[in-house]
């Protein structure tokens, strides 16, 4: 019982940190500057610039914390939401499951969401093939549809242009014409990236005259939680190892499949991911001191692929020759399309997936196939992860 509580209380301080730290995350996004009591810290310990007394009486304070609720509610309620889609779940499934564990991540100098997102542990056995993919599909259908809501809300209530004027006063002058002539010397500026639902947002429910630019949108907190959401949502449902997509499409084809299937799966993605990271070009470089620098990264490049690869080969061997083929096939195609990328923010997910949540599936006792109503369930779980995922989610001007 004691134990019990203890854990109740730091779950509940984690729930309450991470209120505080979406909430500062949401007013940086939406004001894109910094809080006040960071300069007071460095004024503390180094003394007061010219540079940082300037930078402090722009600095935010309470009424622009108040603002980022408008972030870290919605954005928490879709977090929320799709953590006890899972919870009731399991509990309907008389499966162990604690509460949520939500984690706060803040970093002060340089933007971030708040949070690492949250987690629930199952701290039983489940051994029917039924059960994961129930638990499994609960939390992302759940959060989508929460998504979807908060979406519709803020693209149909958009703000008149005088809410970008109080973010970027010098705008004014250019009126709604802004966005010709405000970004041609300027530098930093982030867009949010399309997937097809957001797409469809933008194009089909937004009033055209009150959609703002394209490198305004993460000033809107709304438009901003929804789409992140839409973002986690998608990379929850990638059909590996023991994401909740891997464990929907372990339950739609079983073990035997989806041990052949989501290596393949995962291979593609880091192929995707890491395509552009090396060039043919950045060796026909005629400095030997460079050449051998790419190749020692290249080298330490392919290591880590082998590193994703490692736990789920046999064999080291194998993991090797899949590193390889995969970093030649980059190199092929950057060969015939030097101007494809891929995106290497990825490869640090891939490296989490391939060495500790795993790209395979444990095995279950129960593993009898799927009635008609999941499977079509199960099918339109891909579906969704094929609307909200987006290649390239921030891009930067």
């Amino acid at each position: 019982m004691q134990s019990n509580s203890r854990t109740y209380l730091i779950q509940g301080l984690l729930f309450i940190a991470t209120v505080i730290t979406t909430t500062m995350a949401g007013a940086e996004w939406i004001h894109g500057n910094t809080f006040s009591f960071v300069f007071d810290f460095f004024k503390l310990i180094g003394g007061e610039s010219h540079e940082l007394k300037a930078a402090s009486e722009k600095a935010m304070g309470w009424k622009e914390f108040y603002q980022g609720f408008h972030f870290s509610i919605p954005f928490l309620a879709i977090l929320t939401i799709h953590e006890f889609g899972h919870y009731f779940t399991a509990k309907a499934h008389q499966v162990k499951v604690t509460l949520p564990y939500y984690i706060p991540m803040w970093f002060g100098l340089s933007q971030s969401i708040g949070t690492m997102g949250a987690f629930i542990r199952i701290t039983s056995i489940v051994k029917s093939r039924l059960k994961f993919f129930d638990i499994g599909i609960a939390g992302p259908l759940a959060g989508f549809f929460a998504a979807m809501a908060v979406l519709w809300y803020g693209f149909t209530h958009l703000p008149p242009l005088e809410y970008i004027y109080s973010i970027h006063p010098e705008y004014e002058r250019f009126g709604s014409s802004y966005g010709k002539f405000v970004y041609e010397n300027s530098s930093g500026n982030i867009a949010l990236g399309d997937n097809i639902l957001f797409w469809l947002f933008k194009n089909y429910v937004a009033d055209p005259e009150l959609l703002p630019h394209p490198y305004e949108m993460i000033h809107y907190p709304y438009i901003f939680a929804g789409y992140l959401a839409l973002f986690f949502t998608s990379l929850n449902l990638i059909p590996i190892g023991q994401l909740d997509g891997g464990h929907i499409l372990y339950g739609l084809i079983g073990k035997k499949r989806f041990d052949v299937v989501a290596p393949t799966l995962f291979g593609f993605f880091i192929f995707f991911a890491g395509l552009g990271t090396f060039r043919p070009e950045s060796f026909a470089i005629n400095s030997d001191s460079v050449f051998y620098e790419q190749l020692i990264y290249l080298f330490f490049y392919t290591y880590f692929i082998f590193l994703c690869f490692r736990k789920t080969c046999d064999a080291g061997s194998t993991a090797w020759m899949i590193s390889l083929i995969i970093v030649v096939g980059q190199f092929a195609v950057s060969y015939i399309r030097p101007d494809w990328s891929g995106n290497q923010g990825f490869l640090l997910f891939a490296f989490i997936i391939g060495r500790f949540l795993g790209v395979k599936h444990p095995d279950t006792e129960d593993s009898r196939p799927l009635d008609t109503p999941r499977i079509i369930m199960g099918i339109f779980a891909l579906i969704v992860f094929i609307l909200t995922f987006t290649p390239y989610p921030f891009i930067e001007l």
